[in-house]
């Protein structure tokens, strides 16, 4: 934890200033976090709502299941902790989460729909020789 000496005003005011932009992942990192977004890990909240200046944004990474864990392989220094992230890059990520929730839900819109059980008990090839149920 980083602790300042109350003494020093100008110092205290250039380190709140630092907060209120935010900080930027590098490259790597954005897209880690970016992947974790798109599963649903992250969230977001304006670091101070009543300050109009203030375009910094807290993201708390959470951690993945399992299996999404064994291919992703996530830095472990982004996951569990709070960031303080930039204006630009936490629009970003907020589209990131709206894409990944969107792309999700038709995937399980479609499972919902899927019949499993006539295309393992009732395969008959299709005119063009596929096998029924894959469309």
């Amino acid at each position: 934890m980083k602790s300042l000496k109350v003494t020093n005003l100008g110092e205290i005011r250039n380190e709140l200033n630092k907060y209120k932009k935010g900080k930027k992942f590098d490259i790597w990192q954005f897209n880690q976090v970016a992947r974790l977004a798109w599963l649903g890990k992250l969230t977001l909240q304006p670091l101070d709502s009543e300050d109009a200046e203030c375009k910094a944004y807290l993201a708390y990474v959470a951690y993945p299941d399992e299996l999404a864990a064994h291919f992703l392989e996530p830095d472990e220094d982004l996951m569990g902790h709070m960031h303080i992230v930039d204006g630009d890059q936490a629009a970003a990520l907020a589209k990131v989460i709206e894409q990944g929730v969107r792309e999700r839900a038709a995937l399980y819109q479609e499972l919902r729909q899927r019949d499993f059980y006539f295309g393992h008990f009732f395969a008959q090839d299709t005119p063009d020789g596929s096998p029924p149920g894959e469309e």
